[in-house]
């Protein structure tokens, strides 16, 4: 029984020498030459302006989890595509197609009702 481990714990040994001879030779080979421009923090090729710590607009994580979750749902359609023509030759048009045009209703309802809430705008206007 305890022979079914060895496989296991002889990788895990391998892996955790193989890191720590890396990470030794690293040490080693690697050239130190820190200087004040080499430590600055690298941003685009830009010099950095401003403090690092800022607090982001709230709308940018909106954005960015309507996006996500949109990319994903149209990413959901592409094995549909890819077997469509074999559901086709089964006979199978109208059920499949409506399938499809339902789960994109879905996904437009749900782009209406993100453009409706205005949540679509980076600057939201205030009401006054």
């Amino acid at each position: 029984m305890y022979f079914d481990f060895g496989t296991p714990l002889a990788l895990a040994i391998i892996g955790i020498g193989f890191m720590a001879v890396m990470f030794g030779m690293q040490k080693l080979l690697a050239p130190r030459n820190p200087y004040q421009r080499k430590l600055t923090p690298y941003e685009c090729g830009e010099p950095p302006t401003g403090k690092a710590w800022i607090n982001f607009n709230v709308r940018f994580y909106l954005i960015a989890l309507i996006f996500v979750v949109f990319e994903v749902e149209v990413a959901f359609l592409y094995p549909v595509a890819v077997v469509y023509m074999d559901w086709i030759r089964r006979g199978q048009r109208l059920y499949v197609l409506t399938e499809i045009l339902i789960f994109l209703g879905i996904l437009l309802v749900g782009l209406i009702y993100v453009w409706v809430k205005h949540d679509l705008e980076w600057l939201k206007k205030v009401p006054e």
